[in-house]
């Protein structure tokens, strides 16, 4: 069971700090989300395999732990355990839920939130790279927002 509240409390307390238990990256945006699932209680799968599955262990991990675009297909595909299900609106999303942005709009996934709070309806998020904290799901306000943006918003749901 994914404990949306652990995951949304893990990226309130360090959407501004890296924690040092983590490895670092300079574009952090889904290692940040990725350990925010994990405080989430979503199980890992796939080691060793890199191209499968979403895993942090000894040092390496997926690219589904750190990029983007790789997170998104996993959980769109995934069978068992982190898995996401694609929904059309943002309305439908709730605490700890997902929003991917493809800024240009080419189908490369270039960003990951995570939602932290919903006000009247309205989704605010969390992320690194640009650190945000509770900032309107829409990023119109960012430097790479372009007017050909595309969301994509995940219901995060974890099974046996």
């Amino acid at each position: 069971m994914y404990n949306r509240q652990k995951a949304v409390d893990y990226a309130n307390r360090w959407w501004n700090h890296f924690n040092p238990a983590f490895p670092k990256f300079d574009d952090d945006c889904t290692n940040f989300i990725s350990q925010c699932l994990l405080a989430g209680e979503a199980p890992m799968t796939g080691y060793p395999d890199r191209i499968k599955g979403w895993w942090l262990k000894g040092g390496t991990w997926s690219y589904s732990w750190t990029t983007a675009n790789a997170l998104f297909w996993h959980l769109q595909n995934s069978k068992k355990g982190l898995q996401g299900k694609r929904v059309s609106s943002e309305s439908e999303l709730e605490l700890g839920d997902l929003i991917f942005l493809d800024f240009t709009g080419d189908g490369r996934i270039d960003h990951s939130l995570i939602v932290t709070s919903i006000i009247n309806g309205v989704p605010y998020v969390n992320a690194h790279t640009t650190n945000s904290y509770h900032r309107l799901w829409t990023y119109e306000d960012s430097s790479a927002y372009t007017p050909n943006i595309k969301y994509y918003f995940m219901h995060i749901e974890v099974t046996p």
